[in-house]
């Protein structure tokens, strides 16, 4: 499943998308489980199904009384495709983003005489961050004293502390 949060484009293309995967999944499935699976109101899913109808990508049948079926059409094949391509895209760019201001944050850690460095945060940036100090050799300690490189959603923050005690903040 998709992480609505990592993702740049619209949260509408991110529902659509991982709309079009759950019924892909599951065309049986009821737009109140759809709504737990996203994490959106019943209201939010019924909109975006209306809007996948209406523009022809999924289609609705009767399977009993009470109960549909959701089928994606053609177009809502070739939609699905190109929005995972487009997420794809968006992740690759994120991690070169990110890979490349802690590059750069790793040069001043070295310029500044360090080669070591505390990791605060959790998450996909973190972890290439973690990947970008290994690959330039720089290794991450629980020390107080080493320069931190701070994740805070998808910033990297260098602190850098002087002789003098005065913190050197720089944001990538």
């Amino acid at each position: 499943m998709l992480n609505f949060e990592i993702m740049e484009t619209s949260p509408d293309t991110a529902r659509e998308l991982a709309l079009l995967e759950t019924i892909e999944r599951d065309p049986d499935v009821t737009q109140a489980s759809i709504a737990t699976q996203l994490g959106v109101a019943v209201g939010t899913v019924n909109w975006h199904l209306k809007r996948l109808i209406e523009k022809g990508y999924v289609k609705i049948k009767r399977a009993e009384r009470k109960k549909l079926r959701y089928i994606i059409t053609p177009e809502g094949i070739a939609l699905r495709a190109r929005l995972t391509v487009d997420y794809i895209e968006q992740q690759f760019n994120l991690y070169r983003r990110t890979r490349k201001r802690v590059q750069e944050h790793l040069e001043q850690v070295r310029q500044a005489g360090f080669e070591r460095v505390r990791l605060i945060g959790e998450g996909d940036v973190a972890d290439i961050c973690k990947l970008t100090c290994l690959e330039q050799h720089i290794a991450i300690v629980p020390d107080s004293k080493a320069p931190v490189l701070e994740v805070s959603g998808f910033k990297v923050l260098l602190h850098i502390m002087v002789a003098d005690c005065a913190t050197i903040k720089k944001e990538a």
